[in-house]
């Protein structure tokens, strides 16, 4: 996780959320960009369940960038750069 740190953007925040085990991170890019890294406990299934309620009962909808499997490399290097709008999803197979 740590390697993505230079895609965020200054002031960007990377958020764990669950378990991941030791994790280390640059300084240099911390500091130079103003970022920061926030652990979230994402609560229980039930917590996941009502938030997925609320999205659909309020239209709420993720803005993302979709990159078939094949150009995984060109969507991490997107991310990377930092010229990514919004989340960068790989998708896997074709939609049904």
């Amino acid at each position: 996780m740590a390697a993505v740190l230079g895609g965020l953007a200054p002031n960007g925040v990377l958020m764990v959320i669950g378990a991941a085990g030791p994790m280390s991170v640059d300084s240099i890019l911390l500091l130079s960009g103003c970022r920061s890294v926030k652990g979230w406990y994402s609560g229980t299934s039930i917590d996941s369940q009502d938030t997925l309620n609320f999205s659909t009962l309020n239209a709420v909808h993720s803005m993302n960038e979709v990159f078939p499997l094949e150009r995984a490399a060109e969507a991490y290097d997107r991310m990377m750069s930092g010229k990514a709008r919004f989340r960068v999803v790989l998708q896997i197979g074709s939609k049904a």
